[in-house]
């Protein structure tokens, strides 16, 4: 069954590429018959723009850098640069091959510099709120405009603007994170109620002189061990969400602190699930040993089913908020461009 979407995934890129070596030997071809600028442009300003806006960083090198570097200043009917429509449509792709080349300094003073039929500049641009359906919640799509903004963070209006733009997106992103927060609380309470009963009633019962029975048993200390670091990160877990609860919701907080948080609350949660089922499966190696053995091996597997269906629900949300607050970020430094 995995050999056809294999296969798919061969002939999609082979397309890719195919159409890629296309619309280069075109380019090559018309950039040979060119005689001026006004002949370049309107040749190659339709589809630059168009690669830009739909994030195609493969044409835009082709042209930019191979063939046409003027192209670098061709304007659209709104009087954007190629510059700016990246950062209009948010492809940071396109914005860092540009901004990485060896004009970058020039086109960012002219782009910032300059004023659009609205009168915007790129400032502005970078202010504005954009759907994205790349980022799941409210949050992350805040994460991520901050990231955008943050590198244009220079002037009063166009950061006005985006507290304007945005102020939607921040309420929703208040409700998701504390929506989030409220509901993993919960559990992470449980938790906590779960592990401090587990600590005071010992598995087993206990001698005359109050004494567990099974003390020295390696079952007993690995409950015991178990069970402690369920509680503690439960309690950490409890601390974070509480932090998320009770945090201003301004606009910097989506960049690193809330999601640092959620990171740290989600961690420890799933580590406090994983170690309450390691103390139930001790728990139950120690009562049932000697009288229903053949019961410890299935539910023990089914003590873990709960730790799988965190880690299928929930992983893929902790994954996201990772790469997008501590991985390499949407403007990774690009190598080998040339000059």
């Amino acid at each position: 069954m995995a050999a056809p979407c294999i296969k798919s995934i061969r002939d999609t890129k082979l397309t890719h590429e195919q159409t890629l070596e296309i619309l280069t030997i075109m380019c090559a071809g018309a950039v040979v018959n060119l005689t001026t600028d006004e002949e370049a442009e309107k040749i190659l300003k339709t589809p630059m723009f168009t690669a830009a806006r739909w994030g195609i960083y493969e044409i835009v090198i082709g042209i930019i850098l191979s063939y046409f570097p003027a192209s670098l200043y061709f304007e659209n009917k709104d009087q954007h640069n190629v510059f700016d429509a990246a950062v209009e449509h948010r492809q940071q792709k396109v914005f860092n091959i540009i901004f990485n080349m060896p004009k970058q300094l020039t086109i960012l003073r002219v782009s910032v510099a300059n004023f659009d039929v609205k009168l915007n500049n790129t400032l502005h641009l970078a202010a504005r709120s954009v759907p994205s359906s790349e980022v799941p919640g409210a949050a992350l799509q805040m994460q991520r405009e901050l990231q955008w903004f943050k590198l244009n963070d220079k002037d009063k209006t166009p950061r006005e603007m985006f507290t304007e733009e945005h102020e939607k997106l921040v309420k929703e992103g208040e409700k998701w994170m504390k929506d989030t927060a409220q509901s993993c609380s919960l559990v992470a309470a449980l938790i906590i109620t779960i592990a401090f009963a587990a600590a005071i009633t010992v598995p087993g019962g206990s001698d005359s002189r109050g004494m567990p029975n099974y003390l020295h048993e390696p079952s007993f200390t690995i409950f015991g061990i178990s069970n402690a670091l369920a509680l503690f990160s439960s309690v950490i877990s409890v601390l974070m969400f509480l932090g998320i609860l009770t945090s201003r919701f301004s606009e910097e907080d989506f960049l690193v602190s809330l999601p640092r948080k959620l990171i740290i609350g989600l961690v420890t949660l799933f580590f406090s699930i994983a170690s309450l089922m390691v103390a139930f499966a001790a728990t139950v190696y120690i009562v049932q040993f000697h009288s229903w053995k053949w019961v410890i091996i299935p539910m023990g597997l089914l003590g873990f089913l709960p730790v799988f269906l965190f880690v299928t629900l929930q992983f893929p949300l902790l994954i996201e908020v990772f790469s997008s607050t501590y991985g390499a970020g949407i403007f990774p430094p690009i190598k080998n461009v040339r000059k």
